[in-house]
């Protein structure tokens, strides 16, 4: 297990470039299993969700070309359909969330998919059920494997387009019914459906391979199904998470940070969420820029009562930055309420910022109550464990606003959405040391 020393109280100054964007990136690796045809992805972020799905494809039989840094080239014509019964399969499966959006692209172009529980972040129960019952109504049966913990699934009559209206707008599980539909025999119709930036990539990618797909942007996707896919070129966002935790690290390190091409058009609601915790984002063309900051003050609404924030689908703010916001904010001047609405343990890091001295109260598995220090009191460093991905760089932003040396253990979780950010940040004078 890795760990990081982070020696805090450091202000950085420079440029940072964010990585691709890991949560399109997986969908659209996914997607090259629809075609026989080559499919060039650029800008695929180097970090391990990425990298053991891209080898589990090369394990099932994909021709995988790593072109450049962070290119890649993948061909699926020869799969392998016996390799996903074997335990080797389900074991590395079983350890990546994002290996549940090959089902769709299997089960539409053979007719066969299997799929273990799978991993992930640690973060109260993540539910697989608009997946399943989007794929169903197109004709999937699925059953359950109880000695090996699995899920056979399979098309005996063929994918067929219907009519479903999504009890949650899940991404993934949009991504996956698209996967499916765009193969399917007929017309497909999605209401409630996701339509987050990544999915629009998913939507277009596809759209220029072949597929027939209207109302992308929107939720309300229709979907002709075609014959057959063909190959193309595709590039990766910018990761919106990635720039949302440049900011809260710039501000609460007081720094002063550049942060380059960031598509910011599709960032929606996630400037000024910042900005109401009374951080300055400027813009400036396609880059953001972050001056230091001494003290930044809360925002309260209009009526004069507590600032909150919390996730929504998109437009709304992603969930994956609320721990951010809530760790940017132990050093504002002024109070919020954080409210996580999607996972019931997301928040439960809380304590870890308690113990550094942070003015906390956990209302409940949902809700945080955060009492600024407005930087008057630094917070004190600590030893700590990563609990997933999102909470790990919310402590290495503590740690490096600490007065002090922190230790974080488990960086391995850290390691699944940020590419080489020890290195990144030393670069514009942080102080991480990786054990």
């Amino acid at each position: 297990m890795s760990s990081f020393v982070i020696d805090g109280g450091h202000k950085m100054q420079g440029v940072l470039t964010p990585q691709g964007a890991k949560n399109e990136a997986l969908q659209i690796i996914c997607a090259t299993l629809l075609t026989p045809e080559e499919i060039i992805v650029e800008n695929i972020p180097d970090i391990l969700d990425v990298n053991n799905l891209i080898q589990l494809l090369r394990d099932m039989g994909v021709k995988v070309s790593h072109l450049s840094a962070d290119s890649y080239s993948f061909k699926a014509n020869d799969i392998d359909l016996t390799y996903l019964r074997s335990d080797e399969f389900l074991k590395k499966s079983s350890s990546l969330r994002g290996s549940v959006m090959i089902i769709g692209p299997l089960l539409t172009r053979f007719g066969y998919a299997l799929l273990p529980k799978p991993g992930g972040d640690k973060i109260g129960r993540r539910r697989l059920d608009t997946h399943f019952v989007g794929l169903q109504k197109l004709g999937a049966v699925f059953n359950y494997n109880i000695d090996r913990q699995i899920y056979e699934i399979s098309a005996p009559k063929g994918l067929n387009g219907e009519y479903m209206l999504l009890d949650e707008a899940s991404v993934t599980g949009t991504a996956n019914i698209v996967m499916a539909a765009v193969l399917a025999k007929g017309v497909t119709t999605i209401y409630n459906a996701a339509c987050e930036p990544y999915l629009q990539q998913l939507c277009k990618m596809l759209n220029r391979m072949g597929a027939k797909i209207s109302g992308v942007g929107s939720n309300l996707l229709t979907i002709t199904g075609v014959d057959s896919l063909g190959g193309t070129a595709h590039s990766v966002l910018p990761d919106m998470i990635e720039v949302g935790s440049f900011i809260g690290m710039a501000a609460m390190t007081g720094s002063e940070i550049t942060i380059k091409n960031v598509s910011f058009e599709n960032l929606g609601i996630i400037p000024d969420s910042f900005r109401r915790l009374g951080i300055t984002v400027g813009q400036i063309g396609d880059d953001l820029y972050i001056p230091p900051h001494d003290h930044y003050e809360i925002e309260s609404f209009i009526d004069g009562s507590i600032m909150n924030i919390s996730d929504a689908p998109w437009p709304g703010l992603t969930p994956d930055l609320l721990s951010v916001l809530l760790v940017t904010a132990t050093q504002a001047k002024g109070s919020v309420l954080i409210h996580q609405k999607m996972f019931e343990s997301r928040l439960f890091f809380v304590d870890k910022l308690i113990d550094m001295g942070a003015q906390i109260i956990l209302c409940d598995p949902h809700r945080a109550t955060v009492i600024g220090l407005d930087n008057q009191v630094k917070l004190r460093p600590s030893v700590m464990t990563s609990p997933d991905i999102r909470a790990g760089i919310a402590l290495v932003i503590a740690a490096m606003s600490a007065d002090g040396t922190s230790t974080i253990h488990n960086i391995d979780q850290i390691d699944r959405g940020y590419q080489n950010i020890d290195k990144r940040l030393n670069a514009i004078g942080a102080r991480i040391t990786r054990i």
